[in-house]
């Protein structure tokens, strides 16, 4: 099973980038996109259809237009689908869907940004920590879990290209890192790009500012945390650097 994630910034202009073809290309089984900006009604689907995505799960904000969202695509059915977790505030949203493929259920994922200020910072702090008890308690039922998406924190010194000077840039915060730490060791998931590559530089979203990404001056905020039981069945986690249909760029996980 190939499961691609990806922060597309707005699914409109990606698809007017190709979004589509590359994806048929790519050999995608399930395709989870962040930040969509839309609504279903607002998005012309044909071309990722014809790329084999025939069914489309969306959970788009309701509480303002054109912001957040998330929406995950696959070639066959879902057996189940949840949109949201139970918490209004952040489902309203648009940031979190649930997708069952028999066994795995995958959690496809846009987690607040507390760049805007302390209130949106506090925000995004009680996401963290009930979405953390949420998975933590469904692993009681559904022990095969995948979280994919935009964490908006990049964990240790080796997902960022400049630790020091971002120690008090929101989304590498000590309280952000060390609920990384915190959602690795208690959720019962792993972060399969890191386990497979623990000592590779790779980032996943560069500023548009200052050419950062042809500099390769980015952050590694994009994961794929994988329920520590299946970590056997991991074949490959690639990041597509130069797949340039965002600010972000795709990553794949390889399972089976």
């Amino acid at each position: 099973m190939r499961i691609v994630t990806y922060n597309v910034n707005g699914i409109r202009a990606a698809l007017k980038k190709d979004l589509a073809s590359w994806a048929a290309a790519t050999d995608i089984d399930v395709l989870c996109l962040q930040e969509t900006k839309a609504t279903a009604e607002q998005v012309e689907m044909a071309d990722l259809e014809a790329a084999g995505f025939t069914h489309a799960q969306w959970h788009s904000a309701t509480s303002k237009k054109g912001y957040s969202g998330v929406l995950t695509l696959s070639k066959v059915a879902p057996d189940f689908v949840q949109h949201g977790f139970g918490y209004d505030d952040y489902d309203r949203e648009g940031r979190v869907i649930r997708t069952d493929f028999g066994d795995l259920t995958i959690f496809n994922c846009y987690f607040p940004n507390g760049g805007q200020g302390e209130e949106r910072q506090d925000f995004k702090y009680r996401f963290l920590d009930h979405f953390l008890d949420y998975i933590k308690e469904l692993r009681k039922t559904r022990p095969h879990i995948l979280v994919v998406g935009d964490y908006n924190i990049a964990h240790e010194e080796i997902d960022i290209h400049a630790p020091k000077r971002n120690e008090n840039t929101s989304g590498f915060l000590r309280p952000e890192r060390d609920w990384m730490t915190k959602w690795f060791a208690e959720s019962g998931l792993v972060d399969t790009f890191r386990h497979l590559h623990p000592e590779t530089v790779a980032y996943s979203w560069w500023s548009y500012r200052a050419n950062a990404r042809n500099n390769n001056k980015g952050w590694r905020i994009d994961y794929m945390s994988l329920s520590r039981e299946m970590m056997d069945q991991v074949r490959a986690v690639e990041h597509f650097k130069d797949a340039v249909h965002s600010d972000h760029c795709a990553i794949l996980l390889e399972i089976g």
